[in-house]
């Protein structure tokens, strides 16, 4: 279930950062944003239910909410025109929460101890997690930059990233996790934890972008995400 979450979760970021980029035009971005936030909702409400006292489960579907909430804001905010600075202070809610569920899933603290203990590839999932966790973060960081403090020199280089990361950290860990476990190695976290510097670093340097104050941009840099697919 995490995994399928994840890929559709990477078809997301990739179609909201090419929003950003501005290749992909008006409200086209929106039944993308919807179906995913719909599945990023009754996913965990699914899980938490049948989850039976299993506090690793409860976590694990925990932070699909963050995301479900965030693209079906997103959705929201540009079909119906409304300022973008809440969705923009939402994300920043979310980037500390990405923070600490990083934290949690480098340390495997708490429930997810013993799932890390128990698990076939040892601490290696639960290290890609915290990888993931920690990019997301940034990147929601970036969304409350552009979309909260309008700093639109941002836009473009903030939609490259989101896009790209829904290649290295939603496309490419999903199929992996979907058919090929055994793949998930340190690795293999290791390589996703490069691009997704090697990454930032590249486009930063492409696309220079400036601290010059504007209007907040368009609420499609919500394209957040994401993220989270656990």
């Amino acid at each position: 279930m995490g995994a399928v979450g994840l890929l559709y979760v990477g078809a997301v970021l990739f179609v909201n950062g090419l929003s950003l980029v501005g290749w992909v035009k008006g409200k086209s971005l929106v039944p993308m944003d919807l179906f995913v936030g719909l599945l990023q909702v009754a996913t965990p409400l699914y899980l938490i239910i049948s989850a039976n006292g299993n506090q690793a489960q409860i976590v694990g579907a925990s932070g699909l909410f963050l995301f479900g909430f965030t693209y079906l804001y997103v959705a929201m905010t540009n079909q119906f025109n409304y300022d973008p600075t809440g969705l923009g202070w939402f994300c920043l809610f979310v980037v500390f929460a990405a923070v600490t569920y990083s934290v949690w899933n480098f340390t495997h603290s708490g429930a997810l101890g013993p799932v890390a203990a128990a698990a076939h590839n040892k601490n290696a999932e639960g290290d890609l997690l915290g990888v993931l966790w920690g990019s997301w973060a940034v990147l929601w960081f970036l969304f409350w930059v552009v979309l909260s403090l309008g700093k639109e020199g941002f836009t473009k280089f903030t939609g490259a990233w989101c896009a790209a990361q829904g290649i290295y950290t939603g496309l490419v860990p999903a199929l992996f996790l979907l058919n090929i476990p055994s793949g998930i190695t340190k690795t293999f976290w290791i390589a996703i934890a490069a691009v997704s510097v090697a990454t930032f670093v590249g486009f930063w340097a492409l696309l220079r972008p400036s601290l010059g104050v504007g209007a907040p941009a368009s609420a499609s840099a919500s394209a957040s995400a994401s993220a989270g697919a656990y």
